[in-house]
Formats: structure tokens, C-alpha cells, sequence
């Protein structure tokens, strides 16, 4: 026999990209989901392939230095059945000199960018030839991943969509902001391989590094540290957080991961200016899910920064309502991800949700990073596994306790205190509407498994159970607070004894960051005789003027309201807090056409400026994965008069079919940070 001698191959990245649900990251490249089979084609010149005469075999390589006992090299023969351990190679068909084989990986194999050689040989003779490289993924669909999800359409959400909601705004006034994820993007998937390979394990030791990607929990773990830049580690984001971003990009700004990843590989791996909660957990979750590990961004509301771990944040204020600087922080929300994996690091019982929360808060063995901690663990109570179940735990259950310090340098403690860890969100599957994923958390308050798992975790909760009898307070709001108009909050007082009472009621309200630091004041009420009758309420309004919160409005739309009810008799203190989102306007979109893959659209697009100021150096940002060819950039050239609507129209060229979102953000002098989006059907292209 003649040596057998390969003309040409196909890797059929288009059919495989079909199979493993890779297509949207284009046809260029082979990318293929582990555990599965993937088909490629062989063309001989001469003859064809004889079975019994000629071998074949292949080998995989991924990293600098491959390693069969690392799990980074495998050498394999094609055979008649496919290999349940190992990698794999069977003959699918064979027609004339044209041979197919299937291809399979272990389901536990390491993901990322292999080198793939094929050997052939007749009697002593062998050749070998490079025939190409490919992307290994994690794969949700195969039961033996450790990444496996049982429900397609979480599959669906939570690996596949490009584009999904974030929750803001505050306890009492949720709002969500759309958001471009886009991990099928072009050169996304080859950035999140780059960011793999700057990690400060892989330099310290390659293959150590790579033989450990085969584990969710590992890459968890290693992009957890890489999104910020904390530990002088090529991280990809800056974090900032004193409403100073003149020499970046406000992070309120940001619509989508894909730019900003992008910048990240442009700029020499520079960290890109600037990151707060949301931002870090979105461009985590579109690395995520490129690599196919299923993923969410999952928002806290009132969340603990708990610095000493004993599970209470103290709070100081004077008697004038002043909020005392402090290191422990409640945040209007926090925002983290969660991620879909087994741990069998662990024992049975903390499969499924793990916290990985990558903005740099505390660090975690000598690092900026914190997770992945099972949600099972949290709720629990268990604090002594891995990883970082402590600080999360304080985030969702510390107690907020008030101190009013009087003039004299005394402390009196407020009879009042406040819950963290409120409304935690998330998008629903498959529908823009929000899921409240509490439960998954902690148990209900004041329960029995409450008292036991904070029993567990040694923490002694404070008082929160308000008595029956006495003075209550609380701040309310009557209708909307919106961007450019004044409106009322009211001091809402009951007195439940039979008593009457004489109490001093103070109200001061401030412009706040959604990080719990407050501005200057815009507005204050100092009333020193408020009697309140036996078995009687009365409620006291605080006008809140926009001339006084307009100057000092930070881009989070915040105003905190404090409230302090002291009784004369006793001398006790009553503090309720509450921070009011002022509304932005809405952009308005419309969509012009019949919406059809590679067939031109028109948005329309506009907005209504509400201030009694012009606003100058206005921008559109338009984004959409599958819709638009990157973002698409607006700048107006007259600045927008009050009370007067600015509309433009854009074209688009859709270049994927299905369920997509436009989503648009303005950014001007004194209106920042305003979102909308549109969803829109692209029909396919006809056949």
C-alpha cells in the first residue's frame, strides 16, 4: 500500500457551531462545548482510507506546556467506539477518499484554545500534520459537567442571552437598566481566553494554571480577582466612587461589557476607567457565560459592609440628623453574580448557586476577590466553608443599629433599628420582569430556622422587634420624586400608649451615592413641640426643593431623608432613614420597519429634557448584541432647551435573528446616566 496522504480537511465550524449552540461567535474559528461530539472531514489524495491497514491518531495540546498527567495533552486513536474517560476519535463515514470522524472530549476536560494534529501511518511509515485549533467550552447541556442545568430555558437565560436587566434604584423604588452582555460578540471569547492567561497564577505557574481549568470553581475564582485591578494584576476594570470621572467614563455611562472588555485589549491590558458594583458583576457575567459557565447578576438591597465581622454596622449621627463618616457602609443596593456549578470540594449538599462577587471590597487570601460561596451555605449559616461565606453572610443579615451622639460627647441608642439584605433580584427567566430570590438567602424573619441559623453562625441578633406600645416613626413619600420638580416626603408619627407625648422632631434631608455617603443638605425641618395625642398619628411634610438638590444631585439620583423623634420625658431617640430615587425621563424608541435579519431599520429616538436648564454636550449611545455593529454614538450638536424634546432616527443592519434589545443611554452636563431600551423580533432571512 501507498502512504496515505491527507490533501485537505474541514473542521465544519459551521454545523459544529449548530450543534454546540456556538454559531453567534461567527464561523471563523471551531468552537465546540465539552463532553460533546463534534465532527470534522478528512480528504486523502491517491487512495483512501483502509481500515486494518492504516492507523490513525490525533492529538490535543491547550497551554505552554502540555502535559498528559496535567489533564493539558491526550494522544488517542481512532477507534470503532467512542472512549467514555478520555478523548475520543470515531469513524462517523467514509465516501470514496473522503473520511469523517467524530471527535469527542471527556466532560471533565480543561477548557480553553487546543492545537489539533492528526497522525497517520501505513506499516512503519507515519506522518503527522497540524490540521487546525479550536476553543473548548464547559457544557451546560451534558449531565456529567459540572456546570450541568437541568431546565433549557434556564440554559437558555442564563448561558446563551446576550442582553438582560439590571436592578437599582432603592428598596422602596426598585428600577433595572438594561444591559448589553454580549459574550458571542467578535473577539469577546479570545479576550476572555487573554484575561485567563494574565491571571497572576498562570504567570507564576502555567501549568499549574491550566491543568485547574477544567473546575468552574477555579475560573470562578481567578476572574473574580481579574475584573478589578486591585492587585496591580492587568485586572479590567478601575473602580471609583467619589463622583469624579472627568479622566474616564462614568460608570453610570456604561451600557454593555463588550466595550469595555474591548478597551481592556486595545489599551495593552490597562484597566478600563471606571467600575462600581453593577458594572464589575455584568462584564464577570459575560466572561461567565462566554466560557459557558450559566450565570446572573444578582442585586442586594440595603446591603451590609460589614469591615469587623461581628454582623452589626453602627451608625452614628448628631442631633442634627449628620450621618458620621464610617468605614462600615450601608449600600442602597450591591450588586453581585452568582454562578451555576457543583462544588465536590465540598461536602454533599452546596451544588448549584455560588456568589462570586467581583468588585474589590475586602480581599480574600491576600487577594481582591470573593467567592465562589455556595447560596446554600449563606443561608445556613455555615461560615466555615469556602469561600468567603462570612462577609456575604454579614451582607444579607447584619442588624443596622442607629446612635444619636448629643452635644455633650453621650450616646443614646435608637429604640428603632433597620434590616439589611432586602428584595434580592434578579431577572426572570425568559420575561423582563424581576424575581425575588430572598428566600434562597435567609429564612423568613423572626422564624424559628432564623434563630437557629444565626445560633450557628454565633450572632446574637439585636432588638428588632419594635414594642407594640409606644412611638413609631416613619418617612413616607406621596407620589414620584422626578428629575427637575420639587416634592413633598412626610415624617409619619404614632403614638400607640395611652399617654400623651411631647417630643422634638427633627427632618434633614441630603444628596446621596447609592454607596451610603451623603452631600450637602436640601432640605430641613426643625420642629422642638410636636405633641402627639393618646392613640393618635400625625404626619409632618419636608418640602424638598429642586433649586436646592440640583447643584449637588450625584449621577446614582439619590436624596437621603433622615428623620430624629426625641421624647422629652425619657429621653429615648427614634431614627428612620430613607433614600428617595429621583426619576429620570424616559427615552421613547420606536422602531421603524419590518424588523428582518440583514434588511435595514430605523430607530427613532427620543427624550424630553424636564430641567429649567439647557443641556449641553449631549450624547446618544445606541448597543445592541445581534442588532448593531458595535455601539453607535450620537452627539448633539445644540444643547437641548427645557422643557423641549430632542429626537434623531439611526439606522441598523440586524445581523442575528430572534428576541434582541436596543438599548440607548444619554449622557449630558446635568442629565446623566438615562437608559432605555426596546425589544425587538428580527424575523430570519428567507432562505
Amino acid at each position: 500500500f501507498a502512504d496515505l496522504v491527507l490533501e485537505t480537511w474541514d473542521l465544519q465550524c459551521e454545523r459544529n457551531g449548530r450543534e454546540h449552540r456556538t454559531m453567534e461567535m461567527g464561523c471563523q474559528q471551531l468552537v465546540v462545548r465539552r463532553g460533546q461530539p463534534f465532527t470534522i472531514t478528512l480528504r486523502f489524495s491517491g487512495r483512501g482510507y483502509e481500515e486494518g491497514v492504516d492507523k490513525l491518531a490525533f492529538n490535543v495540546e491547550t497551554g505552554p506546556c502540555p502535559i498528559e498527567t496535567s489533564g493539558t495533552k491526550s494522544h488517542f486513536a481512532v477507534t470503532d467506539f467512542p472512549e467514555e474517560s478520555g478523548w475520543s476519535a470515531v469513524v462517523q463515514q467514509q465516501d470514496g477518499d473522503s473520511l469523517s470522524i467524530s471527535l469527542c472530549s471527556p466532560p471533565n476536560a480543561c477548557i480553553g484554545r487546543y492545537s489539533l494534529t492528526l497522525e497517520t501511518s501505513t506499516g512503519y511509515q507515519g506522518t503527522s500534520c497540524h490540521i487546525g485549533n479550536f476553543v473548548l467550552l464547559f457544557n451546560t447541556w451534558h449531565p456529567e459537567d459540572t456546570v450541568f442545568l437541568q431546565v433549557e430555558d434556564e440554559r437558555c437565560e442564563y448561558v446563551l442571552s446576550q442582553q438582560g436587566l439590571i436592578y437599582q434604584g432603592t428598596c422602596d423604588y426598585i428600577t433595572s437598566v438594561p444591559w448589553n452582555f454580549g459574550q458571542f460578540e467578535d473577539d469577546i471569547l479570545s479576550i476572555c481566553l487573554k484575561l485567563l492567561d494574565t491571571n497572576p497564577k498562570f504567570l507564576r505557574d502555567q501549568n499549574e494554571d491550566c491543568s485547574h481549568r477544567n473546575d468552574p470553581v477555579y475560573i470562578g475564582r481567578v476572574m473574580s480577582a481579574m475584573i478589578n485591578c486591585n492587585d496591580e494584576d492587568l485586572g479590567v476594570l478601575a473602580g471609583r466612587w467619589d463622583n469624579h470621572y472627568e479622566d474616564g467614563t462614568s460608570p453610570m455611562a456604561w451600557i454593555g461589557s463588550v466595550d469595555i472588555l474591548k478597551r481592556w485589549k486595545k489599551f495593552g491590558c490597562q484597566p478600563v476607567k471606571y467600575g462600581q458594583c453593577w458594572v464589575f458583576a455584568a462584564v464577570a457575567c459575560t466572561v461567565m457565560r462566554c466560557l459557558g459557565i450559566p450565570s446572573r447578576v444578582v442585586t442586594n438591597y440595603s446591603s451590609a459592609h460589614d469591615t469587623n465581622g461581628n454582623l452589626v454596622i453602627d451608625r452614628y449621627l448628631n442631633e442634627t440628623g449628620d450621618l458620621q463618616h464610617s468605614k462600615e457602609k450601608i449600600w442602597n443596593f450591591h450588586c453581585w453574580i452568582e454562578s451555576w456549578m457543583a462544588r465536590p470540594d465540598l461536602a454533599p449538599g452546596y451544588d448549584g448557586w455560588q456568589v462570586l462577587d467581583p468588585t474589590p471590597q475586602e480581599k480574600s487570601e491576600g487577594v481582591f476577590c470573593c467567592g465562589p460561596a455556595p447560596v446554600r451555605a449563606i443561608k445556613e449559616g455555615d461560615l466555615q466553608l469556602k469561600y468567603d461565606i462570612p462577609f456575604v453572610f454579614a451582607e444579607v443579615n447584619a442588624d443596622m443599629v442607629y446612635w444619636v451622639v448629643k452635644h455633650d460627647g453621650s450616646q443614646k441608642k435608637s429604640t428603632q433599628s433597620s434590616l439589611v439584605g432586602k428584595n434580592i433580584s434578579t431577572k426572570s427567566v425568559g420575561r423582563d420582569s424581576r424575581e425575588d430570590i430572598t428566600h434562597n438567602y435567609k429564612y423568613p424573619e423572626g422564624s424559628e430556622k432564623e434563630r437557629e441559623v444565626f445560633a450557628k453562625a454565633e450572632h446574637v441578633r439585636t432588638s428588632l422587634r419594635e414594642d407594640d406600645e409606644g412611638l413609631h416613626l416613619k418617612i413616607k413619600l406621596s407620589e414620584g420624586a422626578n428629575n427637575g420638580c420639587d416634592f413633598n416626603v412626610f415624617a409619619a408619627i404614632s403614638n400607640t400608649t395611652d399617654t400623651e407625648r411631647v417630643c422634638r422632631l427633627m427632618l434633614c434631608a441630603r444628596t446621596a451615592s447609592y454607596n451610603g455617603t451623603v452631600g450637602p443638605q436640601c432640605g430641613m425641618k426643625d420642629l422642638l413641640n410636636v405633641t402627639l395625642a393618646p392613640q393618635a398619628e400625625k404626619t409632618v411634610p419636608l418640602c424638598i426643593l429642586y433649586e436646592k438638590y440640583r447643584e449637588s444631585l450625584t449621577q446614582d439620583n439619590l436624596i437621603k431623608v433622615v428623620a430624629l423623634l426625641t421624647e422629652y420625658q425619657t429621653g429615648d431617640v427614634i431614627v428612620a432613614m430613607r433614600d428617595v430615587y429621583i426619576q429620570n425621563p424616559e427615552i421613547k424608541i420606536r422602531v421603524l420597519g419590518e424588523p428582518m435579519q440583514k434588511r435595514k431599520l430605523v430607530a427613532e429616538i427620543s427624550l424630553v429634557n424636564p430641567l429649567t436648564d439647557p443641556l449641553n454636550n449631549c450624547v446618544f449611545v445606541v448597543e445592541g448584541a445581534g442588532l448593531t455593529d458595535g455601539q453607535q454614538i450620537k452627539e448633539l450638536e445644540e444643547p437641548v432647551q427645557p422643557q423641549t424634546e430632542v429626537k434623531f432616527r439611526l439606522d441598523f443592519v440586524p445581523h442575528q435573528a430572534g428576541l434582541r434589545k436596543l438599548m440607548v443611554d444619554f449622557e449630558s452636563d446635568k442629565l446623566m446616566g438615562v437608559k432605555g431600551y426596546r425589544n425587538v423580533i428580527i424575523a430570519p432571512q428567507p432562505k
